[in-house]
């Protein structure tokens, strides 16, 4: 399991914080000293402030105009990227290299090694990179944006220089098994502690069978990164969904995934084996309006966090936070938020070391924040990062 740890830069003290437990609503206070939860105790409370552990996001590509897929990535890209998420909330986040060529991917692996080796923030919240591809399918819509003349099968030989380039720190891979050997590649990954999802892919039910018998555990973004028409039985998203051992993430930005879809498959795969990610592209967050860019040409960003093709509803990509997710899950299954609140803290933090919980023992990753349940929106008031406040009580 990753050994949790906090940057060695970081101010230690001892802190107490209360507000309302989002699962029962009573009043809670959470006392910590250095930097890790040292109490939980039931209190009086009449105010409408929640407090939550921090929460942690498997899939960032990019937030608010900085992109971890650029050429030009620097360490200050990293740094900056780290500290708009902290103010969204979320302590935790693994920074996702999409698709490329092996020496742009060593590039983009070494500039995140590096922010982290010399930004205790960034080396407090980024416990692994997510590598999402290159090892996919070639198929059109199965591949989604990733470019194809990047796709190869994998590569023990070349896994082995990210990790190098990196200091080891790829701790997730998505890939499709439909390539040969895949399995064995995906024991070799498992037994190195790397976590192993399925994604954007058009393998057969026995291959991915072979793969979760081999060690994956996870499924990407389920719903999406498939083709627009599928056979009705025999698809890739139907074996992942009836497999316990696969814990499966979704987009739930009132987008990618329609009410009823989220529902079912929520349903299917039961709450506990269920994440939530933003899967966020560079414009999440940024303006309205239309925008160049190297991979989908000219794009449009609705008022409303549609990502879409100029001129056209084609996804093109996912452009909101995690937070502004958990809401629109509440909204989309009517769940209460006490419900949807895990999928976005404890259950991906089990993939992280166990961030996201709110148990003595656990790194003081908090958040307090206002619940509006006629809007379904969360309204962010302080974050705390190791026990320390990451940023003021006014919003941006």
């Amino acid at each position: 399991m990753l050994k949790d740890s906090i940057g060695s830069g970081r101010n230690m003290g001892e802190i107490s914080i209360s507000g309302r437990d989002p699962f029962t609503g009573n009043g809670i206070t959470v006392t910590a000293e250095d930097g890790f939860i040292t109490a939980i105790t039931e209190t009086e409370y009449d105010g409408k402030t929640y407090l939550s552990a921090g929460l942690v996001d498997l899939q960032v590509n990019g937030y608010r105009g900085f992109d971890l897929n650029s050429a030009d990535l620097t360490v200050a890209t990293v740094s900056s990227l780290t500290r708009e998420l902290l103010a969204t909330g979320v302590t935790t986040f693994a920074p996702t290299l999409i698709t490329a060529s092996e020496p742009e991917l060593l590039r983009g692996l070494a500039t995140i090694a590096e922010a982290r080796r010399s930004d205790a923030t960034a080396f407090a919240c980024i416990p692994f990179v997510h590598v999402e591809g290159p090892h996919i399918s070639p198929l059109d819509g199965y591949r989604g944006a990733h470019p194809l003349e990047d796709v190869r099968p994998p590569s023990i030989a070349e896994f082995d220089r990210w990790q190098a380039a990196c200091d080891g720190l790829v701790g997730l891979v998505t890939l499709s098994p439909h390539f040969p050997r895949s399995d064995e590649y995906i024991s070799a990954l498992t037994e190195r502690g790397v976590h192993v999802s399925i994604g954007h892919t058009h393998a057969t039910s026995s291959q991915i069978r072979a793969a979760v018998d081999a060690g994956a555990r996870l499924s990407t973004h389920l719903g999406n990164g498939v083709a627009l028409q599928l056979d009705r039985h025999l698809n890739p998203m139907w074996p992942q969904l009836a497999d316990e051992r696969l814990t499966a993430s979704f987009i739930a930005d009132g987008h990618h995934l329609p009410a009823e879809v989220l529902q079912a498959m929520l349903h299917a795969k039961g709450l506990h084996r269920s994440i939530l990610v933003s899967d966020a592209v560079a414009l999440a967050g940024m303006p309205p309006g239309r925008y160049d860019t190297p991979v989908g040409g000219q794009v449009e960003l609705s008022a409303d966090g549609r990502l879409s093709m100029a001129g056209a509803r084609t996804l093109a990509g996912a452009a909101v936070p995690l937070i502004f997710c958990i809401g629109e899950a509440v909204r989309l299954t009517r769940l209460p938020l006490g419900s949807i609140l895990p999928l976005a803290t404890a259950n991906p933090g089990a993939f992280a070391g166990g961030r996201g919980r709110l148990l003595p023992g656990a790194r003081a990753d908090l958040f307090t924040f206002q619940w509006d349940a006629q809007r379904s929106v969360l309204q962010i008031e302080q974050v705390w990062l190791a026990g320390q406040p990451e940023r003021s009580p006014t919003s941006k």
